[in-house]
């Protein structure tokens, strides 16, 4: 009897797991390609849809030398970094190893030093549903993200405190606490572009004093 339960508990995490996979296109993707870059065309008078901006890759990166100890992340254990990156965005993350020494920050050439992952096609409008939409409302005294913090090219980056705003991350099995950066990048674009797709988009902007 005791079998049959803890057969039917497994089958049903299981089936838990399934259900939480993304399926089907994107939804913001679809969003985007029916109703966003409409708006775009008649707001900014767009009339070429090649020269519509477009968001190309995120790229979410995460420093950590100063919480290794020694000069590897160690290997198959729970809670690192890696796994952290794997298990938010579906793909195994790349280590930046160090060019140099800085004995100020008892870094050495070669030490691994900092992990990255560059999201792209549907795995990216994923990752971007869920930042918006289960990640950004679990942040501490959240009042909205800075809507400055584009560059020249409409390039706009955030950042996070810890990894734990994820609900997929289990904090009592994480190494430790950590932040990440997370850089979207857009081609054909500008900050006033990008700022007006990302908020169609969902992306939750805090009012700034102007407005």
């Amino acid at each position: 009897m005791a079998k049959d339960k803890g057969k039917a508990k497994g089958e049903l995490d299981a089936a838990a797991q399934e259900a939480l996979k993304p399926a089907g296109p994107p939804r913001l993707k679809t969003l985007f390609d029916e109703e966003v870059s409409k708006k775009v065309s008649e707001k900014f008078g767009i009339t070429n849809p090649m020269q519509l901006p477009r968001l190309e890759k995120i790229v979410v990166n995460v420093n950590m030398g100063r919480h290794l100890d020694g000069t590897k992340i160690p290997p198959n254990v729970k809670g690192t970094v890696l796994e952290t990156l794997a298990t938010i965005t579906g793909q195994k993350p790349v280590v930046i190893h160090a060019k140099k020494s800085v004995s100020n920050f008892k870094v050495r050439a070669g030490y691994e030093t900092a992990a990255k992952v560059t999201i792209r096609r549907d795995r990216m409008w994923h990752f971007l549903d869920r930042l918006i939409h289960l990640a950004t409302p679990r942040i501490k005294d959240f009042r909205g993200l800075n809507d400055k913090a584009f560059d020249r090219e409409g390039s706009y980056s955030m950042g996070l405190n810890e990894q734990g705003v994820f609900p997929e991350i289990n904090m009592a099995e994480a190494q430790f606490t950590h932040g990440m950066n997370i850089n979207f990048c857009f081609a054909n674009s500008n900050p006033e572009l990008s700022k007006f797709v990302l908020a169609e988009l969902g992306m939750p902007f805090r009012k700034s004093e102007t407005n």
